[in-house]
C-alpha cells in the first residue's frame, strides 16, 4: 500500500517510484522465468516476428527486445500481478476492480539495448477514461541512468493524449513530436531490482539506450479498471489475454 506522501507525489507528477516492493528471492525467480521463456521463444520464433521482437542495435545480433503478455502466459508473473501489496497500491491509484489487459518483458540488453522515445501509454491504449489505466513497471535488474532507466515528464499526465508518429520500419516506437516533448524536463527514475515505478497512462516517459555492460530487464503490467473500455486503441489488444485481478 502506498503512503499518503507517495499518493501525493503520483497526483502531482503522474508517477511514483517505490523501492523494495519485492524481495531478492522473488526477483531471482523472476529472472529465471524470463530466461527460460526467452530461450523457448527464440527457438520457436517465426521470421515474421523478428522485426517486432529482436533488437537492431546491440553488439550481439539475434538478441530479444521484448516478450509479450507474461501475466497471461507465465503462472509466476500472474501470481506476481495478484500480490496483495501490489494490488492494493494499484487500486489506490485507479480504483477497485482491475485487470491486467496487457503486459511486457523489456529485455534492454547490454551493449546497445534500444532506446524508447518519449511517448504516452494511453496513445497506444485509447481508454474512454484516461485515469482508468496504470502502468506498473517492475525492475528485475537495477535500472540506472547508465543502463537505461525510465525518465518522466513531471506533471505531463495533465496533458491530453497527443498524436504520436513512428519512424519508418519501427511501428513499436511511437513517439510524441519534438515540439511537445520539449515542453517538459525529463526526470530520471532509477530504481533497484525489486522496486516498482507506477505511472499514469498520459505521463510522458522514455528510456535511453543501454550502453553499459549489464542488462536492464523489467516487467511492465498494464492495469485497467474493469468498468473502463479501450475505446480507440492504436494497436490491437486481444481480450482473450486479459487477466482478472480483482472484482468490481
Amino acid at each position: 500500500m502506498l503512503s499518503e506522501q507517495q499518493l501525493q507525489t503520483f497526483r502531482r507528477d503522474g508517477h511514483v517510484t517505490v523501492e523494495d516492493v519485492f524481495d531478492s528471492t522473488v526477483i531471482t525467480q523472476a529472472r529465471r522465468d524470463v530466461e527460460t521463456w526467452a530461450d523457448e521463444f527464440l527457438r520457436e520464433m517465426r521470421d515474421d516476428q523478428k522485426t517486432w521482437y529482436l533488437e537492431r542495435e546491440t553488439s550481439q545480433p539475434g538478441t530479444l527486445r521484448k516478450l509479450d503478455n507474461p501475466v497471461f502466459h507465465r503462472p509466476f508473473f500472474r501470481d506476481l500481478a495478484r500480490s496483495p501489496n501490489l494490488v492494493s497500491s494499484v487500486e489506490q491509484l485507479i480504483g477497485s476492480g482491475v485487470c491486467v489487459f496487457f503486459s511486457q518483458v523489456f529485455m534492454k540488453p547490454a551493449g546497445g539495448g534500444g532506446p524508447k522515445p518519449i511517448h504516452q501509454d494511453n496513445f497506444y491504449f485509447g481508454p474512454d477514461d484516461p485515469d482508468a489505466t496504470l502502468t506498473v513497471w517492475i525492475a528485475i535488474d537495477d535500472a540506472t541512468t547508465d543502463n537505461g532507466c525510465l525518465f518522466y515528464g513531471d506533471g505531463s499526465h495533465r496533458l491530453p493524449v497527443i498524436s504520436h508518429v513512428a519512424p519508418p520500419g519501427e511501428p513499436f516506437n511511437l513517439q510524441v513530436p519534438e515540439t511537445e516533448a520539449a515542453k517538459f524536463i525529463m526526470t530520471a527514475a532509477p530504481v533497484r531490482a525489486g522496486g516498482v515505478s507506477f505511472h499514469h497512462g498520459n505521463t510522458l516517459h522514455q528510456s535511453s539506450a543501454n550502453l553499459s555492460g549489464k542488462s536492464r530487464r523489467a516487467i511492465a503490467m498494464h492495469f485497467l479498471r474493469n468498468n473502463a473500455l479501450l475505446q480507440h486503441p492504436t494497436l490491437k489488444y486481444d481480450k482473450a489475454v486479459r487477466v482478472s485481478i480483482t472484482a468490481d
